[in-house]
């Protein structure tokens, strides 16, 4: 599954266990959720709780991500200085090998060019 995918299941998942389980909680515990002095009826209790659960989550998947994200970087930066030392030791070989390649390639586009220049005329 892609991740967006597997995220939005994680927050209906979470949304649908608040919902179900939270009515009996909320029985089973009396628990009475105030908001400006006012009671709030255990269907928007629910939901408060549900926003809050979700926000957790979110915040959760974001510090998981920068972990996972700074253990990335790290590991792209060690491969790259890896790869700057082995360009680094072999760049004599690296130059001598360009340049050949350079010049045997420069000799096949000349008899190409002089063919086509042959064909021409």
């Amino acid at each position: 599954m892609t991740f967006f995918k597997s995220l939005l299941l994680a927050i209906f998942a979470t949304l649908f266990l608040t919902y179900a389980l939270g009515t009996s909680f909320l029985e089973l515990l009396d628990i009475n959720v105030y908001m400006d002095g006012e009671l709030i009826e255990p269907l928007k209790a629910i939901g408060v709780s549900a926003v809050a659960i979700v926000m957790l989550v979110l915040i959760a998947l974001a510090i998981v991500l920068s972990v996972f994200g700074s253990f990335i970087f790290i590991s792209l930066l060690v491969l790259g200085s890896v790869a700057m030392v082995a360009i680094d030791v072999f760049w004599p070989v690296l130059l001598i090998a360009i340049v050949i390649w350079l010049m045997t390639r420069n000799s096949e586009t000349t008899k190409k060019e002089a063919q086509y220049s042959n064909d021409n005329i």
